[in-house]
């Protein structure tokens, strides 16, 4: 059985919610899944799949005061883990989705899918089942 943590940042509840919903599809999936918000990260050793949730900021980046210096400090760390990347916007296009999937792809993390994107309110069911999918990856 494959260890999954779903470390995450919310500002409104919706990336929280897609939080909760991935776990239940990694778990439905047969993965362990345990969630955090990010101010409460452990260290990563002991998982091998990790998705990360923040939603887009400003000029479509990751939030800056909190989540981008955790996950800038863990990076480095991510080498041959699966990495999942998940949030919702209100606005834009998605770029701070692409530019996140260039960093973990330079980090030499193995990218599950491409990150997971909610505008506004998240669908559970979607969420859930890119969960599912994440555990049998």
């Amino acid at each position: 059985m494959s260890k999954a943590a779903i470390i995450y940042w919310t500002g409104t509840g919706n990336t929280e919610g897609m939080a909760n919903a991935i776990a239940e599809g990694l778990r439905a999936g047969g993965a362990e899944a345990d969630v955090f918000a990010v101010s409460d990260a452990p260290a990563l050793d002991a998982y091998e799949k990790v998705a990360f949730g923040c939603p887009a900021m400003g000029d479509e980046v990751l939030e800056e005061a909190e989540f981008d210096p955790y996950f800038s400090a863990e990076e480095a760390k991510l080498g041959g883990k699966k990495v999942a990347l998940f949030g919702s916007y209100g606005w834009g296009d998605g770029q701070w989705m692409r530019d996140w999937q260039d960093r973990v792809s330079v980090d030499g993390a193995l990218l599950f899918e491409e990150g997971l994107m909610a505008n506004g309110a998240p669908d559970e069911a979607v969420c859930a089942a890119f969960g599912e999918r994440f555990a049998a990856f």
